[in-house]
């Protein structure tokens, strides 16, 4: 239950004082209610019994009709700045959760990103937020908004009637409340995780099934599919069920609590009018205020019934994303380590710096993979980076020293400054440096400059230009050890050797190991290393994770 007290704190300390106005105006609308049927109930019985002793004419209707119009009219206006201010409160909570969440993305690794590529997460992330919606609507306010306003109603019975009708009313409200919830709480935990976790599995499947149906159609799998989708709605509509069963079965219990709230201050009110401590219209108050207490507890219901939902949800979402303390992970030091030891079974070989490595081999030997395992994108137990395995790296001190180019960069909707400096900020003159090394200066240049605009994904660039632009980038980080993925796919065969000298230019301290199906010979490379694709165990490509 932590996390869910995680996010209350930052949902509710988003907008603290909407939503202490929405809260406060939340108990104004509650103990008009209870005050309109209670005056109701006291005006209706008074005059009655005004009218039977024949002294109708001299009773006043007018100041008990004229508090009965105030507070419908006021418990109106007060349930419409209630709904105004707790919903813009909740909407500031949400956006304020999602940039936090946001920001802690952010924040993450490498390898930590690489989890959260996938339709499957990035939907899970989307619900989750969902889910906390109700967090403040459907459970903090309303319970908080309960509660005082049974202790207030509490204190005005007691004054008003006596300590009796105000105490078993309070008594029975409170106790069945809580065990009738409590027992809500525990009945409906695990069908709402199921119910969410079902329905993103369907919504998964059908956009799975939607984009894979030509190949279903051709391989004669739709039906397979089909079953599929809909045993998962079944059993996603079975939790459904089963929720609103215990739902329906909680209302009807709290159904039954008000009618023996109110019949107990109906009881209490004729004791204490036999002992004469009050005269007839006081002792049906209670009576009243106990039938209108009723919307107090019955919204809590679906608050409830969706704490299953909410706590799975909170747990996902506050948990930390990573590992991002460096306790437990490993600070590599100078010591005398050779720079990137590499001892797998396809390939053996050391990487100093200002050496560069040419890796060859056919499609499928496994080349991508090696440079996944080094940036420590996927798991190795044969990749030293000065002795120490990037996976036992503190993410910082990896990024500091490694940078990759994947097959597929991505680049944004921006000016060409602002898709160089993705990685952090830079100055002009060294901006201007990599686009001269990847031979890029002089387009960009024809364009505008550094603040030419681009196109979603770099449209307005050739699929060249914009892999040299994604080269460009790399080099600003300045890393010890560099990872290229085919860096001079699509280019024609002067650029790309010209590229390639560029590269070295850059960063002539560098230790550059590229992963190349052409090119090998060029003379920055000092050493080729072939890869056989028998002896290599596929992992997932980077490629997706930079789409």
């Amino acid at each position: 239950m932590r996390p869910l007290f995680h996010a209350l704190r930052l949902l509710l300390g988003a907008a603290p004082w909407a939503t202490a106005r929405g809260a406060a105006l939340s108990v104004v609308v509650l103990l008009m209610g209870a005050a309109l049927l209670g005056l109701s109930g006291w005006f209706i019985t008074a005059t009655g019994l005004a009218g039977l002793a024949g002294i109708g004419i001299a009773f006043d209707v007018f100041r008990p009709s004229a508090g009965v119009r105030f507070l419908a009219l006021g418990r109106t206006a007060a349930r419409y700045g209630e709904r105004l201010l707790t919903h813009d409160a909740t909407l500031r909570a949400l956006a304020a959760l999602r940039v936090a969440l946001l920001r802690a993305h952010a924040r993450l690794g490498g390898r930590d990103l690489a989890r959260l590529r996938g339709e499957g997460v990035l939907t899970r992330i989307v619900s989750d937020v969902d889910a906390l919606d109700g967090l403040v609507l459907r459970l903090a306010l309303p319970g908080m908004a309960a509660l005082v306003t049974h202790l207030l109603v509490f204190a005005m019975l007691s004054w008003l009637v006596g300590w009796a009708v105000a105490g078993v009313i309070l008594g029975i409200y409170l106790l069945a409340a809580a065990v009738i919830l409590t027992w809500l709480g525990r009945r409906t935990m695990q069908p709402a995780a199921q119910a969410e976790m079902r329905g993103q599995a369907l919504r998964r499947g059908v956009i799975d099934m939607i984009r894979d149906r030509e190949a279903l159609i051709l391989s004669g799998g739709l039906a397979e599919a089909e079953e599929r989708l809909i045993a998962l709605d079944a059993g996603a509509r079975q939790a459904a069920a089963t929720l609103d069963r215990a739902e329906r079965q909680a209302g009807l219990a709290l159904a039954v609590t008000v009618a023996l709230a109110a019949s107990a201050a109906l009881v209490a009110g004729g004791w204490l009018l036999m002992a004469g401590a009050v005269d007839p219209a006081k002792a049906v108050i209670g009576f009243f205020v106990a039938l209108a207490l009723a919307e107090t507890l019955l919204p809590l219901r679906r608050g409830i019934a969706e704490l299953g939902r909410m706590t799975g949800a909170a747990a996902r979402v506050m948990a930390p994303q990573t590992d991002t303390d460096p306790v437990g992970k490993k600070r590599p030091a100078d010591r005398g380590e050779q720079l990137l030891t590499v001892a797998a079974p396809e390939a053996r070989f050391d990487l100093a710096p200002s050496e560069a490595i040419a890796l060859t081999g056919p499609s499928g030997s496994g080349k991508t993979t090696l440079l996944m395992r080094i940036a420590g994108l996927a798991p190795s137990e044969t990749v030293r980076i000065l002795g120490v395995p990037p996976a036992e790296m503190d993410e910082t001190d990896l990024r500091q020293i490694l940078a990759m180019l994947p097959q597929r960069s991505a680049l944004i909707a921006g000016s060409v400054r602002d898709n160089l400096t993705l990685a952090g900020p830079a100055e002009d003159p060294a901006l201007w440096s990599v686009l001269e090394a990847v031979c890029l200066a002089d387009t960009i240049r024809e364009r505008g400059g550094l603040e030419a605009r681009l196109g979603e994904g770099g449209a307005g660039l050739s699929g060249g230009q914009a892999r040299r632009l994604a080269i460009a980038r790399v080099l600003l980080r300045k890393p010890r050890i560099l990872l290229l993925d085919e860096p001079t796919e699509g280019l024609d065969a002067a650029i790309a050797e010209a590229v390639l000298t560029g590269i070295r230019q850059a960063l002539p301290e560098a230790a550059i190991l590229a992963a190349l199906h052409r090119g090998a010979d060029h003379p920055v490379f000092g050493k080729t290393v072939s890869l056989k694709p028998a002896s290599v165990t596929k992992s997932p490509s980077p490629t997706n994770m930079f789409r």
